[in-house]
Formats: C-alpha cells, structure tokens, sequence
C-alpha cells in the first residue's frame, strides 16, 4: 500500500514517545508526547464531549521547560478548574531569548496531537505567558485562531496582533486579544487605547461574571493585574477565570 506525501512527511515529523498512554492527573487524563519538535502535554478533562469540544493551546515563558511548568505551575488542576470542555495543550517552548522558536507550525503541533489523540472541531484558543508571544506571533497567520489570551506577555512587536485583529471583521466571531499586564502596563495600555471598543478593567476579577456581556465581547479586554509577573500563572486566579470568557462549552 503507498501513502500519500502528505502522510510519509506527518509519519517523519513524528516521534512519539513509546508509552505515551493516558495517565489520570486532575480527575482527567495526561498524555505526554516527545516529538521531533520538543516536549507537548495533553490533557482532557472528565466527562469530555468531543462532539461540542475545543481546544486550547497554552505556551509556557521564560525560564521554565514545558515539563517544569506542567507541574510547577499545576497546569492541569488549572484547566480542571476553568470546567471548560477542551483539549489541553502545552508544548514545549523557548526558556530564553536566545533560543528558537521550536513549534512555529500551529498545525504541525496540533497534527502531532491527533497522532494521539483526536482533536475536536471546536473554537481554538491560545494562551501565552511572557516570552510566548515569541512562539504565537507566526500562529497569527492560522485562520483558526480567533482568540489569544497574553499573561503579560505584551513585550515584543504589537503591529502584527494589530493587523490580526484588524483581520477579523466586527460582529459574532470577530477575533479578540485578552491581555492581563503586569511588567508590560504601559505598553499594554497604549495598546489598548487604539481600540475605543476596548474593556479596560483595573484589576484580574474574581469571577467571570464581574465583566459586562459589553466587555466580554470587547476586542481588546485589558486587566491590570495585582498578581506579580510569574504569579499571574502560578496563582491559580488568573487562568481559569481567562478560559471562562472564552467561546467554550461548560463541563
């Protein structure tokens, strides 16, 4: 039997880990996958529904592997928390500025993930601490991301979330950038200000539910955030909360 080109070069792109077999982590279950791109973590939650699922894609920052801030960080008691229906992705990512960029290929990532464990055909969000912004900036151009959450993570080129914003139209589906600032306040906030639509809160709230149905649909929503730059994802305040406004279903 010959296999099309397209599938010899996903098979060649691939290096699964043997045993990559799911593990119960936070009431859901764990895969750890090694590909020829680095290390990527997935992870689905009880009671997952694929048929109404999506998919979130989280980039860990500076100084901190993908493997250090799985546990570390507590990503997945953090995605439990968050009771959205979505696949979890974490893959690995630079640690300094130095590095490359290992997954500049969104769907190279997530063809990685399918080898695995089949994605749904749900909203994809992506979310970035810090230094992220550095691997997200090529994923802009992937017309299925549609929203992109920074953890202050503001630091480089803005003229590129600028021309995708830009790039998605007004009205339901447009695209939208939540940006909680901490080092990155000043830049974060003349970012901002080029959106007269945009939500501006002085604080990371509570709850979801303290945004108006306004500010939640807002194409830019700015939070200042009382949690210092690392605390911001290792709290456990921030992330859930952030999935909670996102086009997801419930668990």
């Amino acid at each position: 039997m010959t296999r099309s080109a397209s599938s010899l070069a996903l098979l060649a792109s691939l290096v699964v880990a043997s045993g990559a077999r799911a593990e119960t982590e936070a009431g859901g279950e764990h895969f750890r996958l090694a590909g020829r791109h680095g290390i990527v973590h997935a992870w689905r939650p009880a009671n997952y529904n694929a048929a109404s699922a999506g998919i979130v894609v989280y980039v860990h920052g500076y100084s901190a592997s993908v493997d250090r801030a799985w546990t570390e960080h507590g990503l997945a008691a953090q995605f439990a928390a968050s009771r959205e229906n979505a696949v979890f992705i974490a893959p690995e990512a630079p640690t300094g500025s130095r590095e490359p960029v290992l997954w500049s290929s969104l769907g190279m990532l997530l063809d990685t993930v399918a080898h695995t464990l089949p994605l749904p055909k749900g909203p994809l969000i992506v979310v970035g601490h810090s230094g992220a912004f550095r691997t997200i900036l090529p994923w802009l151009s992937d017309r299925r991301v549609r929203n992109v959450i920074l953890l202050d993570g503001l630091y480089g080129r803005d003229l590129p979330f600028h021309a995708w914003l830009r790039s998605g139209g007004r009205g339901p589906g447009a695209k939208q950038l939540v940006v909680v600032a901490a080092e990155t306040t000043r830049k974060a906030e003349r970012f901002a200000s080029r959106y007269r639509a945009s939500a501006k809160l002085p604080a990371v709230p509570e709850t979801s539910d303290s945004l108006t149905e306004r500010q939640k649909r807002a194409p830019v929503i700015l939070m200042r955030s009382q949690y210092e730059h690392n605390a911001i994802v290792t709290s456990g305040r921030v992330i859930p909360l952030l999935l909670q406004l996102m086009p997801l279903p419930r668990i």
